[in-house]
């Protein structure tokens, strides 16, 4: 059976075979794979050299010193430890957490756990691009506000956030300022050395590198104080404990060393390959855009289609891996909550697919997808 052709890159991309190759030499007797933490041989120093070289690419990739950056199993443990770690080191500041409504379940399922212990939290309402506008976070801000939670990019419409100036008002205000950057690397540019961003999430796996496996980037001046969510052995100078896995935390330093080097590369494919996907679609009726293009990365595209329903037409389009929304979401029949959050009405939301393109996805890949979208709406709407 031919595999379907793969256009979900914002759930999850394949490892780069240079990214999978360097990790198999951190895994058996013959290469790097002894415990980080063990000082007492040359394995042990080896494999500490190995996570240390790949911290400074992580730094790297975002302007950050390597001493910022904690060792998580993903950004979902990273959005726990940045929101969990921060209100509960800083709760003697004030007890209030502004976030928006169209953020990752990793934030949303945060935030409503902090509230359960005590603490408040008020979610801005996106604009119908997806983006939150300053003014609504100025008219949040309170008192006690001490952390802004807010994404660099929108996972189901790719819409992205103005951080800097996001990230200024927090910082005027005397909060500090949090990004989800789960989709951002090799999409978009970030530079911590000169954004005012306090704490920032990444992940592995939306960038070409292995699951399992994400950072926190923590600002060391003016130093941000975090409470641990793991504890036993204070590793990551006591932020995260836990052995390291060598094999992963090397994948995610070479995936990001790529994103930097190939960055101009691969948005000039990822604009050509929706340059290609938008030309097809001019010649089908009744598409609607979710995503607003001017203002989102190039490679991911949130779309409706009139007389169908997403999961229906989904079931239709065996032949393409896409989603109804976020990964996160796909064993709910409920609309989008990300959808209906900027406006998009009900039955139309229910019609939704996103398409997302990537490095390995090539333009006879687009030209065939749209070939099977034709057939299966024609199919659908008789």
């Amino acid at each position: 059976m031919s595999q379907p052709i793969y256009l979900d890159y914002a759930a999850t991309t394949p490892v780069d075979p240079r990214v999978a190759e360097l990790m198999m030499r951190h895994l058996t007797l013959d290469g790097t794979f002894a415990n980080p933490a063990s000082r007492s041989h040359m394995p042990g120093w080896l494999a500490e050299q190995a996570v240390e070289g790949a911290r400074r690419q992580v730094a790297e990739l975002i302007g950050a010193d390597p001493r910022e950056i904690v060792w998580t199993s993903g950004a979902t443990e990273a959005n726990n430890l940045a929101l969990s770690g921060y209100m509960r080191a800083n709760a003697e500041r004030g007890h209030h957490l502004i976030t928006s409504t169209i953020e990752h379940k990793a934030i949303l399922d945060t935030a409503s756990a902090l509230e359960a212990e005590g603490f408040n939290v008020t979610r801005i309402a996106p604009q119908s691009d997806g983006r939150i506008s300053p003014e609504s976070l100025r008219e949040a801000l309170r008192d006690d506000t001490v952390l802004v939670s807010l994404m660099a990019v929108n996972n189901e419409l790719g819409s992205i956030n103005d951080l800097e100036t996001l990230g200024t008002i927090a910082r005027e205000h005397g909060a500090a300022f949090h990004v989800d950057a789960a989709q951002a690397p090799g999409k978009v540019k970030i530079d911590v050395s000169q954004q005012p961003i306090d704490l920032l999430s990444l992940s592995a796996h939306k960038a070409y590198g292995p699951k399992g496996v994400g950072a926190l980037y923590v600002r060391r001046q003016p130093q941000v104080k975090i409470d641990a969510l793991i504890h036993g052995g204070g590793h990551e100078r006591g932020m995260r404990s836990g052995t390291l896995p060598t094999h992963q935390i090397v994948g995610m330093g070479e995936a990001y060393r790529l994103s930097s080097e190939q960055f101009d590369i691969d948005q000039q494919h990822l604009i050509a390959l929706r340059a290609q996907f938008l030309a097809g679609l001019r010649e089908i009726e009744g598409v609607h855009f979710n995503t607003d293009i001017e203002v989102s990365v190039p490679h991911i595209l949130n779309l409706a289609f009139d007389g169908v329903e997403g999961e229906a037409l989904l079931m239709a389009l065996r032949g393409i891996a896409i989603s109804t929304g976020s990964a996160c979401n796909s064993a709910s029949v409920e609309p989008s909550f990300v959808l209906t959050g900027i406006g998009v009405s009900r039955p139309l939301a229910l019609a939704s697919l996103r398409f997302s393109f990537g490095r390995f996805t090539t333009i006879a890949d687009i030209d065939s997808a749209l070939s099977e979208l034709r057939h299966a709406l024609s199919a659908l709407r008789a």
